[in-house]
């Protein structure tokens, strides 16, 4: 039962992670699994052969925590494969909805990950504004014509797997500034193993270097860590808000139009400027439902 909930966690992770700006570090968090994973992935190091050579490989994989491990990727792979086009269709023909949905998801867990700090100094303070303006930083960089070679799609796995274990900081956002996150979830919906293996094992490389980097802050700097986490997510707020005026469009590698240039506008303007109903009653109800949610989430992961 209990690899069960964690497979559950792991598709939530994996459905957050699919769309540009949200982020599964996130999921992760809320739901109180992100120091366990960690502290489990940071255990696969080259210490782990002595552990095979004393205590065999059931020993190592109880040594690195290996239910869990499974039973998390198994949810995330899982929701990457099922959902991909899901969500690829749904952000396509309901966007506000959609963006709505998620806004409030990352509004509610900014709340969330304050509760876990036990107080703010003027660093802390900071520490947070430092963190909102590097994540806005990030969301208004135009995304660069990266060549979708083995060893830039290897590099952009590495980078984003970083990113996806952050709360905060969307790794398919990153893949979306890098120009590979088309090339990447239209392997992930075509099930392209050449450039999902090496997607993955760029993946693998980075979040073992960078699990090591990322516990070692909680631990030694818990509350200046989350601080500058949560200032991540509520500098993304602005990428996420529901209601946008497309300024510039550019041609995808389909051939279709999608927006280049956005900005955001009020959702009482939002039908005048665009001829397109703002939807803004269904959009509050979409932010409630996921505040809803990560507040549920929240008791599953204290009761776990």
């Amino acid at each position: 039962m209990k690899y069960l909930l964690t497979y559950f966690k792991g598709m939530a992770m994996g459905a957050a992670d699919v769309v540009p700006g949200v982020s599964g570090g996130t999921i992760a968090f809320i739901t109180g699994i992100l120091d366990t994973l960690l502290d489990s992935v940071k255990r696969i190091n080259p210490s782990l052969w002595g552990v095979i050579k004393s205590q065999g490989i059931k020993g190592a994989f109880a040594h690195i925590n290996g239910g869990f491990l499974v039973s998390l990727l198994a949810g995330i792979l899982t929701s990457i494969f099922t959902f991909a086009k899901l969500i690829s269709w749904l952000l396509a023909t309901h966007p506000i909805p959609i963006w709505s949905f998620f806004f409030g998801l990352i509004l509610i867990s900014v709340v969330h990950m304050l509760k876990q700090v036990s107080g703010f100094t003027m660093a802390r303070l900071g520490l947070f504004a430092l963190g909102v303006l590097a994540a806005w930083a990030i969301t208004v960089l135009n995304p660069v014509a990266v060549e979708a070679s083995y060893m830039n799609i290897f590099f952009g796995g590495a980078i984003a797997i970083c990113a996806m274990v952050l709360p905060g900081i969307s790794g398919s956002f990153i893949l979306l500034l890098l120009g590979l996150y088309p090339v990447v979830l239209a392997a992930a919906k075509n099930i392209q193993l050449d450039i999902l293996a090496c997607f993955a094992v760029g993946a693998v490389m980075g979040l073992l270097t960078f699990s090591h980097l990322l516990s070692a802050l909680l631990r030694k700097h818990h509350d200046a860590t989350i601080v500058f986490l949560t200032g991540l997510m509520l500098g993304t707020l602005g990428k996420i808000w529901p209601w946008k005026e497309t300024l510039t469009w550019r041609t995808n590698s389909h051939g279709e139009q999608v927006p280049l240039l956005e900005q955001n506008i009020s959702p009482l303007n939002f039908e005048q400027v665009t001829g397109q109903p703002s939807q803004l009653a269904f959009a509050i109800v979409c932010m409630l439902a996921a505040i809803a949610l990560v507040w549920g989430l929240e008791k599953v992961g204290k009761r776990d």
